[in-house]
């Protein structure tokens, strides 16, 4: 699996369990002052509860928007997590099961077997994927594709963030499912290189670079029937000039506005969704969980064949989890951003 490594080095503790809470109320762009280290006993699990030892930790820019109102200061965060089962009282959960929880931002945590979903272990297939393409990343990207904007084989997809963990899945997918062309932009030369030579993309732009709109329309000159955005702003607007009649926007972020501290005017053109028959529609995946096996078994035999790369940034180190949030807000990963808690996958 192809990843880059940053790596943070701090003391850990065996007999405690280190969790993350977030202090205060963000004023635009997070700081880490914003999150605090705090520090307790590793918990004993009670009757129908297991002590999970986290492994793996997903780092996604839904969270951003949590730090607003959703996440309660001074408390233990939520996130997706692939762990180890180290001690059960919980049937269905047995010692050493790998399993998926929710409970992030944290070392250890307790859950009872309602919230742990125990994950088969294939041969060859790495743990991480089910925080990355196997994950809520590659969901979201299989139901913007399959569910909201019914992409049809033969049809050309534009996908926005394309070279982070939702975008870098999305492009792979519409090639899987039959797209004719794919386009991508995103926020650095290097980045389009590797849209272009290693995920399977015709097309990427470096939106710095110049007019968004006139980027996309070079990239783009025939137009597009799909696009994926998780970008908002003047993507959108710019998605919008390019697509073809009845032409579908499957609608899964705005990393670009979740640091304001007024909302947006709608895109300048956003009337063009009536002269061309277009159709925005808007999700959250967590609707869409029945979706999981179809994605599995669709997806699994792509990813063991390497006919799927599934692209992460990881870090090395559990203290270096709100350095990998930052970073990823900030653009500076590729594909899925993850912490690897320890050794221990």
């Amino acid at each position: 699996m192809p990843r880059l490594v940053t790596h943070a080095t701090h003391d850990t503790f065996a007999t405690h369990a280190t969790l993350v809470h977030q202090v205060r109320r963000p004023h635009g762009a997070p700081t880490a002052a914003d999150f605090a280290f705090v520090q307790e006993p590793v918990p004993d699990p009670a009757p129908g509860t297991a002590l999970v030892e986290n492994e793996l930790l997903s780092i996604d820019p839904y969270m951003r928007e949590n730090m607003d109102a959703v996440w309660d200061l001074n408390s233990p965060l939520e996130g997706r997590v692939v762990g180890r089962v180290v001690a059960s009282r919980a049937p269905g959960l047995a010692e050493g099961d790998l399993v998926f929880h929710r409970q992030s931002w944290r070392t250890h945590a307790l859950v009872t077997a309602d919230e742990a979903r125990v994950l088969p272990q294939r041969p060859g297939l790495d743990p991480a994927a089910y925080l990355g393409v196997l994950g809520g990343t590659g969901l979201t990207a299989y139901v913007a594709l399959t569910r909201i904007a019914r992409l049809q084989p033969g049809e050309d997809v534009f996908i926005t963030s394309a070279a982070g963990g939702v975008g870098s899945a999305a492009g792979q997918l519409a090639r899987l499912l039959g797209a004719k062309r794919v386009v991508g932009s995103t926020g650095t030369d290097d980045k389009a290189r590797l849209l272009t030579e290693r995920l399977g993309f015709d097309a990427a732009f470096n939106y710095r670079s110049g007019s968004m709109a006139e980027l996309l329309a070079v990239a783009a000159p025939d137009g597009v029937d799909v696009c994926v955005d998780n970008v908002g702003g003047e993507h959108l607007a710019a998605a919008i000039d390019v697509l073809r009649e009845h032409g579908r926007i499957a609608w899964c972020g705005a990393i670009s506005q979740y640091d304001g501290h007024e909302p947006p005017a709608a895109p300048r053109n956003l009337y063009d969704l009536v002269e061309k028959n277009l159709r925005l529609e808007g999700f959250l995946v967590r609707n869409y969980r029945d979706v999981q096996g179809e994605l599995e078994d669709f997806l699994i035999p792509h990813l063991l064949a390497g006919r799927v790369v599934d692209q992460q940034t990881v870090t090395e180190g559990f203290d270096g989890i709100v350095t990998a949030f930052l970073g990823m807000l900030g653009g500076r990963n590729v594909g899925k951003a993850v912490v690897r808690v320890g050794a221990g996958v």
